[in-house]
């Protein structure tokens, strides 16, 4: 996957309206970031119809992983998941070092409930393979003397299948989202399209009704994602879900 997909695909996850649990909300993508997904991505109409939407509120363009029955086994997992990343995150406590270690503060400018610190190469690396001390984002907090950590990102390819994303991080402790249905505007409208009827954030909901709107329907728009805030006081905090 190509590292701008990657970069472009956190830009669209704090771009949600609302928030579940400790998800973020943000400014939807431009439209030029909409169009290089379009060009470069790749829509896997089966990935995007095997998964169930449990999360309705969040808006018909949020696609979530269905939660599994609680296991002894994935919990043991999902502890050794969190062990490995507050380990790998003790460092990064101090935002300067994880800019210093390549995590880059995406639209630092902008007033956001939380601020993404992408670092490219884990994102791309992610494509293929999950290392619970590698996330492709970190998670902070803005304070008047600068950031705190509070959690993580990891992410996964559009393709990957909910087995795929159940051997990374269990489905019945963590469901993972994607943004889904996204209709687009003529190429040639980009820059003029009515944003409230297209993209990401828009009422068009079916290929028939973005067939009929002119536009450019999407079934999957981005990976997948998945928040971890390891250091929450409670497990049920820890975990989107």
């Amino acid at each position: 996957m190509h590292a701008l997909i990657l970069i472009l695909a956190v830009l669209f996850t704090i771009s949600c309206s609302g928030r579940h649990s400790t998800q973020a909300a943000q400014e939807p993508p431009s439209p030029a970031e909409l169009e290089e997904e379009h060009q470069h991505g790749h829509h896997d109409e089966e990935t995007v119809s095997s998964m169930t939407d449990t999360h309705a509120p969040l808006g018909p363009h949020f696609r979530w992983t269905m939660l599994r029955p609680v296991n002894q086994l994935d919990q043991a997992t999902a502890w050794d998941i969190l062990r490995q990343l507050r380990k790998a995150l003790a460092p990064y406590r101090e935002y300067r070092a994880a800019i210093n270690a390549g995590y880059e503060p995406l639209l630092p400018n902008v007033q956001q409930p939380h601020y993404h610190f992408t670092r490219k190469w884990n994102g791309f690396k992610a494509a293929f393979r999950f290392d619970p001390k590698e996330p492709t984002s970190l998670l902070y907090k803005k304070t008047p003397d600068g950031y705190e950590l509070e959690g993580a990102m990891f992410t996964a390819p559009k393709w990957a299948k909910e087995a795929d994303l159940n051997e990374r991080i269990p489905l019945s402790v963590a469901q993972w989202h994607a943004h889904v249905n996204i209709c687009l505007p003529p190429k040639k409208d980009m820059q003029t399209a009515d944003w409230k009827k297209f993209g990401p954030k828009g009422s068009i909901q079916t290929k028939a009704e973005c067939d009929q709107a002119g536009g450019r329907f999407v079934p999957q728009l981005f990976g997948w994602m998945v928040h971890v805030y390891p250091f929450a006081d409670t497990p049920e905090k820890i975990w989107t879900h």
